[in-house]
């Protein structure tokens, strides 16, 4: 995966990896083609877990194959459950959640995420996520759907309370329509 500032994904690796340490516990909350999740696995090493969910089974395979032919399977727990029920998954704090917003790349881009979910998954976070944990959001604006859910991500960002650092990163040298970062560290 290209951890550059060249790209929304590498932006959000280099924050993840000044937070995520070994043994920790984070969520992979849209594990997509499973590269996020991969990585998380990466920084937890094998003293930590990662939780991983998508809605669709072809998600679930392509991350699964991935972890098995890096041999960090272990680590990882997939369930089969849209991101707005992760609390009922994940009963304890974690370091970490990550969302990598959109569709599936190569798939069916009529499935993607969705203002109402995404917003409820980012409700559970904010409780989930312990301080000096965060939560990073890889928005993408430019698909049918994606301004309104990336409208509704930046509104929640806005309304968390003074306990989180909430940011916004843009590369303000591309269109409007391209993939961006919302960051909100727990601070307290």
């Amino acid at each position: 995966m290209n951890d550059s500032m060249g790209s929304a994904v590498g932006l959000s690796h280099i924050l993840l990896r000044e937070r995520v340490k070994p043994g920790d516990r984070v969520v992979d909350a849209t594990c997509g083609n499973g590269h996020d999740t991969l990585f998380l696995a990466g920084l937890v090493e094998a003293e930590g877990a990662v939780f991983a969910f998508d809605v669709q089974e072809l998600a679930l395979e392509k991350t699964r194959l991935l972890l098995e032919e890096n041999r960090c399977l272990d680590r990882v727990q997939l369930f089969h459950a849209g991101h707005q029920e992760l609390a009922a998954y994940v009963p304890d704090p974690v370091q970490a959640v990550v969302f990598n917003l959109g569709y599936l790349p190569g798939s069916d881009k009529s499935c993607i995420t969705r203002a109402a979910t995404t917003l409820a998954a980012l409700e559970q976070a904010s409780y989930l996520v312990v301080s000096g944990g965060v939560i990073v959001v890889v928005v993408y604006p430019g698909h049918d759907g994606g301004g309104e859910e990336a409208a509704a991500v930046e509104d929640w960002a806005r309304s968390l309370p003074r306990s989180f650092s909430a940011w916004c990163s843009r590369q303000v040298n591309r269109s409007s329509a391209a993939p961006y970062v919302v960051l909100a560290a727990k601070v307290s």
